[in-house]
């Protein structure tokens, strides 16, 4: 089957159409004289005259680029019939996901990089800098060609972030409805919040729910909630972030599972940790932590380590009939277990311990089998010979001066 060209030819026909591209990548056709045309007649085709040292480059079919001399000839009836033609007299060298083109022109564009390394809509493009973080380039964006090296571009696929009251969302698109992303971060957007957009280096802005956020803007941070209403109690109003903390230390404290806010009071600085446990030997065990931060963070490096004395994790430092052994032990040697007796042994983990365990010290004594009544451990009588008993064994008992004021016993 005979080509177009090859036609043309057999008619005597030698006019035939190319399609020429500026730097812009936008392509026109026009008209040629010849179907085996030189570099400097396709230069002369699109526009150029002699002596205006025109770059001409032919796309080939995989989407390369490839050089055409001004005395070199292009067959067009067995080539592509596309050509980038611009004034230039250099070639730039770039590389576009490790695939290497020759570009005529020493700036390029976004645009011109996602049309000449053929990059799909949906991936970000980023211009490589070693030792320096990556940087994203935008349609308009321009990169200079003439610095030293080659440039490496590199396709990635898209992903925006916003950070949403401490949850950390990754947002396919570049926008995102303010009402969608409290519902992906985990909150109601209908119990009435206001509503922030922290973006660096301005003031933070009440938006609402029906707000676009475009997270393309340049420095794009994050969402702050406020209630509008506290409901008697009902759910916890939004913790309060009146000042930024580092990222290592907000991980940190959000893998602590428990409530955290920053407040400014007076121009001093207070981290609060709500609920945090008290080490044993308090009479509380858990209390409000506020611990005040030095006007220096977080500029200060390294900053100062502060280290709280935390009560024992009770889940998995005791089996069961680890603790039950315990308890038999401890009813072995003073003939009755109270709390008071554990909390005074040595060797005892604390009470709260027993509790988490079976539900209750009651339940504990049951599941360890002690057979002592309650009322014999209670009376005076059977405490005090109990007290001549263990006195007599060379063991003291931790009993109350008060025998009217006796810990529950079993």
């Amino acid at each position: 089957m005979s080509t177009a060209p090859e036609v043309a030819v057999s008619r005597g026909d030698t006019q035939s159409k190319i399609e020429v591209a500026d730097e812009t990548l936008a392509f026109r056709s026009v008209q040629i004289g010849d179907l085996t045309p030189t570099g400097a007649q396709l230069a002369a085709a699109a526009g150029y005259k002699p002596g205006q040292n025109a770059a001409v480059l032919q796309v080939l079919a995989n989407g390369g680029l490839e050089d055409v001399r001004p005395d070199e000839m292009v067959d067009l009836r067995e080539s592509d019939r596309r050509f980038v033609i611009v004034l230039s007299d250099r070639l730039y060298r770039v590389l576009i996901d490790g695939e290497r083109f020759d570009w005529p022109c020493r700036v390029i564009t976004g645009a011109v990089v996602r049309k000449l390394g053929r990059v799909d809509a949906d991936r970000a493009i980023y211009l490589e800098r070693g030792d320096e973080v990556d940087r994203i380039i935008g349609p308009n964006d321009l990169v200079d060609l003439d610095k030293p090296g080659v440039e490496s571009f590199a396709s990635r696929k898209q992903s925006w972030k916003l950070n949403v009251q401490g949850v950390t969302l990754d947002a396919p698109t570049p926008a995102i409805k303010v009402s969608d992303a409290l519902t992906e971060a985990g909150f109601d957007p209908n119990k009435g919040w206001h509503i922030f957009l922290k973006v660096v280096g301005k003031p933070k802005r009440a938006v609402e729910l029906t707000d676009i956020i475009d997270l393309t803007e340049p420095g794009i941070e994050k969402l702050r909630l406020t209630p509008k209403e506290i409901n008697n109690g009902e759910a916890h109003p939004a913790p309060r972030r009146e000042f930024d903390v580092l990222e290592v230390d907000e991980k940190h404290l959000q893998a602590l599972g428990l409530r955290w806010e920053t407040v400014i009071d007076t121009e001093r600085r207070w981290l609060l940790i709500h609920n945090y446990p008290v080490p044993v030997g308090y009479t509380v065990t858990r209390t409000l932590l506020a611990l005040e931060l030095p006007p220096t963070y977080p500029g200060a490096q390294p900053p100062r380590k502060i280290t709280v004395a935390r009560r024992p994790t009770l889940e998995g430092r005791y089996t069961d009939e680890e603790l039950l052994g315990c308890l038999r032990r401890l009813h072995t040697r003073y003939g009755y277990v109270t709390e008071r007796v554990i909390r005074a042994d040595a060797d005892a983990p604390p009470p709260a311990l027993f509790i988490h365990q079976f539900g209750s010290l009651m339940a504990a004594y049951g599941r360890a089998g002690l057979k002592k009544t309650r009322a014999n451990a209670w009376s005076r009588e059977a405490r005090v010979q109990q007290a001549k008993a263990a006195t007599n064994k060379g063991t003291a008992i931790p009993l109350s001066p008060d025998f009217r004021v006796i810990s529950r016993v079993y």
